[in-house]
């Protein structure tokens, strides 16, 4: 059952590889800011997609088990945590967002409540400053300030 499955999740991910390649080649920028352009990145991530979904068609895994559904449940909510930083990453601004979702997750596998809060302090602080000092990518600082500001 798991050589099907394998070989169904590396079709899936190569029909996702090509649609990502689409929309990226889709992407027009007005000016150039770097000699190679903003679609280098999902191209690259899109061929990689697709060579290592190749692996999964051609060579899949031994047959496996399914994990333990405890652990189905907290894979289940990390996909879903995911997805809700995704839609209020730009709303809530990076570090409320990043913030929220380490601490979650830190708590979601068991850390303690300080344990989790300074993980999740720390991590959204610390990425913030490396990507806007160290790397210059501008963050969303979110909407619902808009108001106050």
């Amino acid at each position: 059952m798991r050589i099907a499955a394998d070989r169904l999740l590396g079709l899936a991910l190569i029909g996702l590889a090509a649609f990502i390649a689409v929309q990226s080649l889709q992407l027009e920028v007005p000016f150039s800011y770097e000699p190679v352009g903003p679609k280098a990145f999902p191209l690259g991530l899109a061929a990689l997609l697709a060579g290592l979904a190749l692996v999964l068609v051609f060579k899949p895994g031994e047959d496996g088990h399914w994990p333990h559904p405890a652990l189905a449940l907290r894979l289940l909510v990390v996909l879903g945590l995911l997805l809700a930083y995704a839609l209020l990453f730009t709303r809530l601004g990076f570090v409320p967002a990043s913030f929220l979702v380490v601490a979650t997750l830190a708590r979601l596998f068991d850390a303690s409540w300080p344990k989790a809060l300074l993980t999740g302090a720390l991590m959204a602080t610390g990425s913030y400053f490396l990507f806007t000092e160290a790397l210059g990518i501008a963050l969303p600082t979110g909407t619902w300030l808009a108001d106050v500001i």
